[in-house]
């Protein structure tokens, strides 16, 4: 008898610790981060009031050894929305891969090589800071519209090398085969995406492209010929000390040019003729006591033939009660002319918890 109460406490022992142990490596992370903020746009009939999520998510990883110098690792990040639902939804990042000496491959949904160089700039907390208006990735379109803008592309394999004094690269393909169809615009690697790095000390430069391989030149939304090659690239270089940090981005390309051309035909402009669009920003932060000060400006050409620049200006001051908590409070304004934009005011003022 007792021989069997032994072993009935062993089991139940180890099925106790079983779970605990597997799951010795994954931590459950996430942010919350809601603003009330103060909104004056052109484009709307009156100023307004609204309590906003900024991006708000949480998510689980963890990694396994297994030997040789080689780990299987996962990440889920789901978008969690603080103020109107849409729980769970979203591009976040959710993917599986392995790593060791020769680097790491990933499958999934994946933030891209080009936004981990554009990134250098996005130091505010508002998510309406870094935008379509800013950088070029920052806008749907409808060739990435099954993905997400530029920044996060799901149904995509990635591949990063080791980092060797300094620098680093990465890859990653969109195969997707919801858009390889006869209705579709590819027929093989929808988006391939890479770029160079160099980050080790305080400077941080890198550089990437980003193309779109279609394979049909009508568009059945406007009904007329674009050309379904497109491109965007774009660099990045950044300074950062404990205490202050500079950066700076440049892009060109043709994915958002071709969006910001149809909405001009859509509202009746004909003839639309585009250039490459263009952009650049530049962004300052220093850090004293408990306070961190923030500023940026920048500067979008839609690459659009009579269409003028887009000025976009950015103010941001935080509180920093811990590590994990801040409150901040940030003013976004925005100079534009054309079909898509208008002038924008923004102030923003909200808190961030970190677990």
């Amino acid at each position: 008898m007792n021989m069997s109460k032994s072993l009935l406490k062993l089991a139940i022992a180890t099925a106790l610790t079983t779970p605990f142990a597997v799951q010795a490596d994954t931590i459950l992370y996430g942010e919350a981060k809601v603003s009330v903020d103060y909104v004056d746009d052109q484009r709307a009939p009156d100023t307004y009031w609204d309590v906003v999520n900024n991006g708000s998510k949480l998510g689980i990883k963890g990694s396994e050894d297994l030997g040789g110098g080689m780990s299987a690792f996962y990440q889920y990040d789901f978008n969690v929305d603080m103020t109107e639902g849409g729980n769970f939804s979203g591009l976040n990042q959710k993917f599986v891969g392995l790593q060791g000496g020769f680097g790491a491959v990933t499958l999934g949904t994946q933030d891209t090589p080009y936004w981990k160089v554009l990134n250098v700039v996005d130091i505010f907390n508002s998510g309406k800071m870094f935008n379509g208006t800013v950088y070029l990735g920052g806008t749907l379109t409808d060739e990435t519209d099954d993905n997400g803008a530029l920044g996060t592309l799901a149904n995509s394999i990635d591949y990063r090398t080791p980092v060797f004094n300094g620098f680093s690269g990465e890859a990653l393909l969109v195969l997707d085969g919801r858009i390889n169809t006869p209705q579709g615009y590819s027929d093989g690697v929808d988006i391939w995406t890479v770029n160079v790095k160099y980050n080790q000390g305080p400077y941080f430069a890198g550089l990437t492209y980003i193309k779109l391989d279609g394979n049909r030149d009508f568009d059945l939304e406007t009904g007329r010929s674009v050309d379904l090659d497109l491109y965007n690239w774009g660099l990045g270089l950044g300074y950062k000390t404990p205490q202050w940090l500079v950066g700076a981005i440049y892009e060109q390309g043709d994915f958002n040019d071709v969006n910001f051309e149809r909405h001009v035909s859509i509202n009746g402009v004909p003839n639309a003729n585009g250039d490459d669009a263009q952009s650049w920003m530049l962004v300052g932060q220093y850090d004293f006591g408990n306070s961190t000060v923030r500023a940026a400006y920048g500067q979008t050409d839609t690459g659009i033939d009579g269409e003028s620049n887009i000025d976009n200006y950015r103010l941001g001051y935080q509180y920093n009660f811990s590590k994990r908590t801040l409150l901040w409070a940030e003013y976004l304004g925005r100079n534009a002319d054309t079909p898509l934009y208008g002038d924008q005011n923004v102030v923003s003022i909200g808190t961030k918890v970190l677990f």
